[in-house]
């Protein structure tokens, strides 16, 4: 198994695979000699071959969506319309898409971004702290004549989301022309993430290109989620919220019983997964199995102390693709996703900077009664 510091290692080499050992050690706050030890245990493990760091084959993940920066503000006390309240602001790298990639990539998978990113402050801020988190941005697209999307949200005294505004016009500008260059790539992708700030257009042209791929999608938003409308049959996994898929479904639920009929709704249009979100009372997860039938259950959340309730849907995706790619079986991949939400939810950030697999191993271990374990077999 890869310990946590050769999978940074690892991703500082997929990076710049002509770095030297010395400049592995400064960044990373180590002496060389322990680089090199790390470095022979990568190479017996298959990880690396041969010199100049020729990293093996491995599988990865696309995302293709949003690339914001966030701007947080939160009131030290409850709420005064219409006047100045004293709390605190900040700022940092966001957008759906983006953070999947950040969690997924932290997480120690091979994560590769495709946005569209202005080349502005912003701009800048964003692909060095994505560089930084060990996200390949090779894919992005840079523009000169457009500003980086903006997303400012405001939170209620107690960490739940007031009011957000976005201004992500540039999303736009990422269009299929952009996509077909990068089409290979994709096509050998062990798994898409996508989200819907994309337009229909790109959105179609992903679900009906590379349906052979699996692909994971956040539904984002109500309005945007409507984008999906006749194109649900090339989704493997969707996560949307509750109020998302009533409005896609056009089906209400008036209490837990109707869950079921709503969940096999999207089984009907040829969604294998759905993940739907139930805000504090956690995810309802509904698989069609190998016998043409749906495995249906409640994830309850894990019992944290909640300081930023923003970004827990994108590491719960993050999670789920984590454990797509590692193999692990939906019951195990699950549980690890509810736990990276979880984990989330304890840092005043979008992205908890301590996420990894044995941060959100050990939160398991300290909330549940049973140890968590990950069994691996092949994805249907």
């Amino acid at each position: 198994m890869i310990t946590e510091r050769e999978q940074e290692i690892l991703l500082l080499i997929r990076q710049d695979p002509l770095i030297s050992q010395q400049a592995l050690a400064d960044r990373l706050g180590i002496t060389r000699s322990a680089v090199a030890g790390h470095i022979m245990n990568l190479t017996n493990k298959g990880a690396i071959r041969g010199k100049g760091y020729i990293v093996a084959d491995a599988p990865y993940a696309v995302v293709i969506g949003g690339a914001n920066m966030d701007i947080l503000g939160q009131p030290a006390t409850a709420f005064q319309l219409q006047d100045s309240n004293p709390g605190r602001v900040s700022c940092s790298p966001g957008g759906v898409g983006r953070n999947i990639a950040e969690n997924l990539a932290r997480l120690g998978a091979d994560s590769r971004l495709i946005a569209p990113i202005g080349k502005d402050a912003y701009g800048q801020m964003l692909l060095e702290h994505c560089q930084q988190a060990g996200i390949d941005m090779r894919y992005c697209l840079l523009l000169d004549d457009a500003t980086t999307s903006t997303y400012l949200s405001i939170l209620d005294a107690s960490g739940d989301m007031h009011v957000a505004i976005n201004d992500m016009a540039i999303i736009e500008r990422l269009r299929v022309e952009t996509l077909v260059s990068h089409a290979e790539m994709l096509r050998r992708a062990s798994l898409l993430i996508i989200d819907t700030n994309l337009s229909r257009e790109v959105l179609e042209y992903l679900l009906s290109q590379f349906s052979q791929v699996p692909i994971f999608v956040d539904t984002v938003s109500g309005p945007k989620s409507e984008k999906l409308r006749g194109l649900l049959g090339s989704i493997h996994t969707l996560k949307p919220n509750l109020l998302e898929a009533q409005q896609l479904s056009g089906l209400k639920v008036r209490s837990d019983e109707d869950l079921p009929g709503l969940a096999d709704w999207f089984h009907q249009q040829g969604v294998k997964r759905l993940c739907l979100s139930l805000s504090a009372r956690g995810t309802y997860l509904s698989e069609m199995n190998d016998q043409g039938t749906a495995e249906q259950q409640i994830l309850p959340p894990l019992a944290v102390d909640l300081v930023n309730a923003n970004g827990a849907g994108d590491a719960f995706l993050a999670g789920l693709a984590h454990g797509w790619l590692q193999g692990w079986q939906s019951s195990d991949a699950a549980r690890f996703a509810v736990a990276s939400a979880a984990l989330t939810l304890t840092h005043p950030s979008t992205i908890n900077p301590t996420m990894s697999v044995t941060a959100v191993e050990r939160l398991l271990q300290q909330t549940e009664a049973l140890p968590y374990t990950a069994h691996s077999q092949h994805n249907a």
